[in-house]
């Protein structure tokens, strides 16, 4: 069974995902994919170089994270661009990844763990969506708590996404993280045991 996972920023997705994988999904995680597709020498890092600039780099010619964030949280027209740049490179390697595990194992939870599923119109390809949600003040309290943002830096990021209530509409499964970690913790095992007894 492939399930998508999604959230936005300071929603706690990381940490569901940390859940499920102990619980023993397989999860196939977007943002390492992302991480893999701008390595020196990539394919992704060149696309990066040609449309923003060799600016987008540090010293060692890895790429800047802080740098490129600056850019495109400003602009939306940016960020859809890098974002088509390096989402059919994301795709291959999460895609070959899931063909991997297909064939080693017969059954399970595949899980790709992927912050705008939504967004890139990803939901067709998973059989269902979990979203970790917040309403929209606490996600701004944890973003400037975790990320030391001011106010206006936090609700720039956030609002560069989809509103987590419209978020809402496409899922399939709400893992609702205001509480504590324990209230968690029985959401997503509870998750896990209907899930598996759906899959088996």
């Amino acid at each position: 069974m492939l399930l998508g996972l999604t959230g936005s920023i300071a929603t706690g997705k990381s940490t569901v995902s940390a859940m499920l994988r102990q619980k023993g999904a397989y999860v196939i995680d977007a943002d390492q994919a992302a991480r893999e597709a701008v390595e020196p020498g990539s394919e992704g890092l060149k696309r990066i170089v040609d449309h923003f600039g060799a600016e987008m780099l540090d010293d060692e010619g890895r790429l800047d994270r802080a740098r490129l964030g600056a850019v495109i949280f400003q602009d939306p027209w940016k960020r859809k661009k890098l974002n088509r740049l390096l989402h059919p490179l994301i795709m291959q390697t999460m895609q070959s990844q899931t063909d991997k595990i297909r064939k080693r194992v017969k059954q399970g939870l595949i899980i790709w763990d992927v912050p705008l599923l939504i967004e890139e119109n990803l939901t067709p390809l998973v059989e269902a969506v979990i979203l970790v949600y917040v309403p929209k003040e606490i996600q701004l309290e944890r973003l400037m708590k975790r990320n030391a943002l001011s106010k206006k830096e936090a609700l720039g990021r956030i609002e560069a996404q989809m509103d987590i209530e419209e978020k809402r509409k496409f899922a399939n499964y709400i893992i609702d993280n205001r509480g504590t970690l324990s209230d968690t913790e029985r959401q997503v095992d509870q998750l896990w045991n209907y899930l598996i007894s759906k899959s088996g």
